[in-house]
């Protein structure tokens, strides 16, 4: 099975998403738990970061 590149995935990891965007997974954890985030996908207890509109959340940031 070939594996896909992080840069061409829809959906990341916490792990993979703190890699990718240079953010600590604990910063990632915090931002997770924002009510109604767009950029979280709820899969039974865990939770996938949406690339692209975290992409988008992170462009309207002024600081983390």
């Amino acid at each position: 099975m070939k594996e896909i590149p992080i840069w061409e995935k829809a959906n990341l990891t916490i792990e993979e998403a703190a890699t990718y965007f240079n953010i600590g997974q604990n910063k990632l954890g915090e931002l997770t738990k924002i009510r109604n985030c767009n950029f979280v996908l709820h899969i039974g207890n865990r939770r996938i970061i949406k690339r692209k509109q975290f992409e988008l959340f992170l462009e309207r940031q002024d600081y983390l």
